[in-house]
């Protein structure tokens, strides 16, 4: 099993900045893909971003330019720096971690982000 655990969200005015972080326990040398995920009221979870072990990186086009992914291998932690923050990021963030063996997806707790319009 592994568990993911988020951190870092809140309230943040338009324009403004905030890190998500997501610490891995357990099995972690079992995860090869992490990503963020987000649902907003009444809408589907969709994908934010998403790492690679080796670094390689995706965004949901949404995103692209503002948040930025990241991941520390040594740390089993992976990071989301949002920039630029709208309106329209407001969401529950949720971490996720893809098990290398069979894409089993685990899933953390889910951390709030709002940025009031």
């Amino acid at each position: 099993q592994v568990q993911l655990v988020e951190s870092g969200g809140g309230l943040v005015q338009p324009g403004g900045s905030l890190r998500l972080s997501c610490a891995a326990s357990g099995r972690v040398f079992s995860i090869s893909y992490m990503g963020w995920f987000r649902q907003a009221p009444g809408k589907q979870r969709e994908l934010v971003a998403g790492i690679t072990s080796s670094g390689h990186t995706r965004y949901a086009d949404s995103v692209k330019g503002r948040f930025t992914i990241s991941r520390d291998n040594a740390r089993n932690t992976v990071y989301l720096q949002m920039n630029s923050l709208k309106p329209e990021d407001t969401a529950v963030y949720y971490c996720n971690a893809e098990r290398h063996l069979d894409g089993h997806a685990y899933w953390g707790q889910g951390t709030h982000v709002t940025v009031p319009s």
